[in-house]
């Protein structure tokens, strides 16, 4: 009789526990569908990686134009006009909302 009840004792107890954790697997914070958005937030993340990339390349090549070694004079033109809103009496300037070229 004692053999018995410790065996349902063991049994309910085991219940207990495979009812705990089944039940963490499908509401708890580490569900199994966790990693699809896991998945989902890494594709997202990769795309703002790659947009970053190619307007740091920009910005790599806009600096290289402006290295000692070798000034690009119509850069250093361009950042002189912007900077100043200098122009000569015979250039006309339009100023617009956004310059295309800057990121």
């Amino acid at each position: 009789m004692i053999a018995r009840k410790f065996d349902l004792v063991v049994l309910l107890a085991c219940l207990t526990l495979l009812g705990y954790f089944g039940w963490h697997a499908f509401y708890g914070p580490r569900v199994f569908d966790r990693m699809e958005r896991l998945k989902a937030n890494a594709a997202e993340l990769d795309f703002s990686h790659a947009k970053i990339v190619k307007q740091r390349e920009r910005l790599d090549q806009r600096v290289g134009l402006m290295r000692p070694a070798a000034i690009d004079p119509d850069m250093v033109d361009e950042l002189a006009r912007s900077t100043l809103e200098f122009a000569r009496k015979d250039e006309l300037v339009i100023m617009t909302a956004t310059d295309p070229k800057k990121p």
